[in-house]
């Protein structure tokens, strides 16, 4: 009797035992879960903060850092081009940071930009490339130094043209037109298309973001149109002064 009694005991202890035990582990278990919840709690927490400051970001234009991550890496390959190719990144570098800030600027100012930004570009360019630019503009216009242009207005047209043009084949070609005829300025740029694009169309502020910055910025006083024929791609904007400088005199 004393044995079997015994025998209880000791199977009671080993019960017992590994009931302790289990509940340890599972206490172990729940504090892991707890902390990773937490971790993970953390983590999607710091993933909203960026998306949201992504979406803060997005409205507003963007220079590709592809294009001048290629830049650099050209002019390493072209040093004796260098000196006038970092004048010309510091020209664009320096209407960016600082002359960009202003709501407004003139064709002047935005032409300057526009051909330091096209030398830049151009150097990725074979010298045998048809790289056309044509400015055809009167410099005594009275809008010619009117500070009248959102800056960087040309930038994004630039930077497609750049991004999606075929650059390889025989009959591919860059053409970018800027002319003011009275009180219309007139933005033209032409491109063979890519069929296999390096860059990612995700990239800048998109087509569509970019006609609803115009409508607000110009309203009635711009128009945008673009077009595909025989794989040539032509964004062609119009800006009526005449137009802005009323719609600015009455806001």
């Amino acid at each position: 009797m004393m044995n079997i009694n015994y025998f209880v005991l000791v199977v009671l202890v080993l019960i017992l035992l590994i009931c302790v035990f289990l509940v340890y582990k599972l206490y172990n278990k729940e504090q892991r879960l707890e902390h990773q919840n937490q971790v993970l709690l953390n983590e999607n927490k710091e993933f909203l903060n960026r998306i949201h400051a992504l979406e803060l970001e997005n409205s507003k234009f963007t220079l590709n850092p592809h294009l001048f991550k290629n830049t650099l890496n050209s002019i390493q390959g072209y040093a004796f081009r260098t000196y006038q190719v970092l004048e010309k990144l510091g020209s664009v570098l320096d209407y960016i940071l600082y002359d960009s800030n202003v709501s407004h600027t003139s064709i002047k100012e935005e032409l300057q930009f526009a051909t330091n930004f096209i030398e830049l570009n151009k150097i990725k360019l074979s010298p045998l490339f048809d790289m056309r630019v044509r400015v055809i503009v009167n410099e005594a216009n009275p809008f010619y130094e009117e500070p009248l242009l959102a800056p960087l207005i040309s930038a994004y047209f630039i930077e497609n043209a750049f991004k999606h043009a075929d650059l390889q084949s025989k009959d591919a070609f860059i053409s970018i037109i800027f002319e003011l005829n009275d009180d219309e300025l007139d933005l033209i740029v032409s491109n063979k298309i890519n069929k296999t694009p390096i860059f990612s169309s995700k990239g800048g502020i998109g087509k569509e973001n970019m006609r609803k910055r115009l409508e607000i910025l110009y309203g009635d006083a711009c128009q945008l149109k673009y077009e595909v024929d025989s794989e040539i791609h032509t964004a062609h904007l119009k800006i009526k002064l005449r137009n802005v400088k009323d719609k600015m005199r009455h806001s």
